[in-house]
């Protein structure tokens, strides 16, 4: 059997509003990077593998492209192996190979260790609702292969389709589908194989938050990310806080606390809100414009006591938190907070990369210092915050800078004191 490749790219459109372009329209446009071999093959790469009619081709087509789930229903089986460059985020690049359900790994036209070497993480995806002892004779077949090829790949299961069945019945397909996978492995002596299973659907919002863990997996960056995010909302009054990739919904990092479904649905049902409102008035008459820029934020209150907060962060990200109506009272700390967040994040990256770098490192000692005189007294903290970002638009950070800021935030301290 040959494999045939087949790239895919992603569309022009955001899918919910056609005037929504991919690139948003948003400022002065980066150079293109010339699509070579070598700077694709240094992306990482997800590998979408399972059986015939699983839902591998549906997952890629609701996460990265907003087809309806419904049109899904009228996709042909895939027959090849399809490339999709994901490039929708500053914080997000890699490819996604979706791989026909019939691939023989002992065919020798396949070479399975070219593919497995460069690959980030591998998911396997189970229809929940069919016989599943094939399918898991197959992720045996397949992780085994990859891992001894390429022991670092993280291996994630879907146990997809799961709309259809009762609560009783997800958790206990999940929990035999679990036990028959590790038995396999267990038999074959391959206990340092681990496996993460995700309940999904495309019917909800199942599929985007483990995407999201997925893509996490592979950002070197999380561990400052998310102690930026705690922090933050340590020193706030913000009860959660996202950073969401505004184009798939795929949340980048969060803070410690708990995932809530509901928050999370909610926040992506803002972001939806935002883009739609932001096309139908955001633009000229002409229909130029961008419905996402550096201007965009929204509030929205709902009568639960709850606020939504969103603001951009770059180009294609967004910070999106939940808060009490209480602590949106105090808004002027909670908004110099988001600010700061939202300005380290960004000017922290370097240009045309995915790394946070050293920077962030030593901001995080500062922006702790500045979470505390903000909560304070915020008129005492405007030369401060000032000079933070001035420090940021002049690029001038090193040892000395941050010597001088902590210098600022004494006498700031000491100020407020007496």
């Amino acid at each position: 059997m040959s494999i045939q490749y087949e790239v895919e790219q992603l569309p022009d459109s955001y899918g919910v509003a056609d005037s929504f372009p991919k690139d948003f329209g948003y400022g002065e446009e980066e150079a293109e990077i010339e699509d070579s071999p070598t700077s694709s093959d240094s992306k990482p790469r997800i590998l979408l593998m399972g059986l015939r009619r699983s839902g591998k081709s549906s997952i890629q087509k609701v996460v990265f492209h907003k087809m309806s789930p419904n049109e899904t229903l009228f996709l042909e089986s895939t027959n090849k192996i399809y490339k999709d460059d994901i490039s929708s985020s500053s914080f997000v690049n890699f490819q996604i190979w979706d791989f026909p359900g019939q691939v023989d790994f002992f065919d020798p036209t396949f070479d399975y260790e070219m593919i497995f070497r460069g690959t980030g993480a591998l998911i396997f995806v189970i229809d929940a609702q069919d016989d599943y002892v094939e399918a898991l004779g197959r992720l045996h077949l397949t992780v085994s292969r990859a891992y001894r090829v390429n022991p670092e790949i993280n291996f994630e299961v879907f146990i997809h389709k799961v709309d259809g069945l009762s609560d009783d019945h997800k958790i206990e397909t999940q929990r035999d589908i679990h036990q028959r996978a590790n038995d396999d492995l267990a038999d074959a002596s391959l206990e340092k194989l681990h496996l993460s299973f995700y309940l999904t659907s495309i019917y909800d919002h199942s599929i985007f938050e483990a995407f999201s863990k997925v893509v996490q997996k592979l950002i070197p960056q999380l561990p400052t990310l998310e102690n930026l995010l705690n922090i933050f909302i340590s020193n706030s009054g913000i009860e959660k806080a996202f950073l969401f990739d505004v184009t798939s919904k795929i949340y980048i990092a969060t803070d410690s606390s708990p995932v809530d479904m509901q928050s999370y649905e909610l926040c992506c049902d803002m972001i939806d809100v935002v883009i739609d409102v932001s096309c139908i008035y955001g633009l000229r008459e002409d229909g130029s414009g961008s419905a996402y820029d550096k201007e965009s934020m929204a509030i929205i209150k709902l009568n639960n006591t709850t606020v939504l907060y969103l603001k951009e962060v770059t180009k294609f990200l967004a910070l999106v938190c939940i808060l009490r109506e209480e602590s949106f009272e105090r808004k002027d700390g909670a908004t110099h907070m988001i600010c700061l967040t939202t300005t380290i994040i960004n000017q922290s990256q370097p240009e045309g990369t995915a790394s946070i770098g050293k920077t962030a490192g030593w901001l995080l000692c500062v922006c702790l210092g500045t979470c505390v005189i903000l909560l304070l007294n915020n008129s005492a903290c405007t030369l401060f915050l000032c000079t933070i970002m001035l420090f940021f638009e002049c690029e001038i950070v090193n040892q000395g800078s941050i010597l001088f800021l902590l210098f600022v935030l004494y006498l700031t301290t000491f100020c407020y004191l007496n």
